[in-house]
C-alpha cells in the first residue's frame, strides 16, 4: 500500500521541484476513483536529480514490474541517463516522470498549475483542465473513463 503523505513529505523535505499529476492530482481535484500510485513530474536539473536520489534513498527505490535480482543503481547518473521511471519503494509506489504525454516537461507543465495542500504536504499540482488534456492525450482506457468524472467535477465549479 502506497504512503502518499510520507512519499510527498520525503520528496518536500528534500525541497525536490515536482509536480503531481496522475490519479492523486485527480484525487485533490475530489475524484473518487482509487489510485494505487504517486504520479510526479520532476525538474531535470542536476540539483533536483541530486535532491531526488537523496529523498528516496532511504526506501530503497527499484524498478517496478522488473525481474528478481535486475541490477538498478539508484543515482544522479541513472536519473541522467533515463526519464521516466516507475519505482517501488519501502513507502509505495512511485511514477517520476521527466515528460509527460500532452504536458511535456516540469517547466513546461508549471504555468498550469497550483499550490495545493495534498496528503497533508503542500505542492504543486496540475491545474484540472490540465489534468483532464494530459488524461486524454495519455489515451489510456483507465485515463478516458476518468475524464468523464473530472469533467464533471469542473462543470460543478464552474456552476458554484
Amino acid at each position: 500500500m502506497t504512503d502518499f503523505s510520507t512519499l510527498l513529505r520525503v520528496l518536500d523535505d528534500q525541497d525536490v521541484a515536482y509536480i503531481l499529476v496522475g490519479g492523486a492530482a485527480a484525487t485533490v481535484h475530489g475524484s473518487a476513483k482509487l489510485t494505487l500510485d504517486v504520479d510526479v513530474v520532476y525538474r531535470r536539473t542536476p540539483d533536483n536529480l541530486a535532491r531526488l536520489v537523496n529523498a528516496l534513498a532511504p526506501y530503497a527505490p527499484g524498478l517496478r514490474g522488473a525481474p528478481a535480482g535486475l541490477p538498478f543503481q539508484w543515482d544522479v547518473e541513472t536519473l541522467n541517463r533515463g526519464l521516466n521511471f516507475t519505482l517501488t519503494t519501502t513507502i509505495g509506489a512511485i511514477d517520476l516522470l521527466g515528460e509527460i504525454a500532452g504536458g511535456g516537461t516540469y517547466e513546461r507543465l508549471l504555468p498550469d498549475t497550483d499550490q495545493v495542500t495534498a496528503f497533508g504536504v503542500t505542492c504543486r499540482c496540475v491545474t484540472l483542465d490540465r489534468l483532464i488534456h494530459l488524461k486524454r492525450a495519455a489515451g489510456r482506457v483507465k485515463d478516458l473513463e476518468a475524464i468523464a468524472e473530472l469533467e464533471a467535477l469542473r462543470d460543478e465549479r464552474g456552476a458554484g
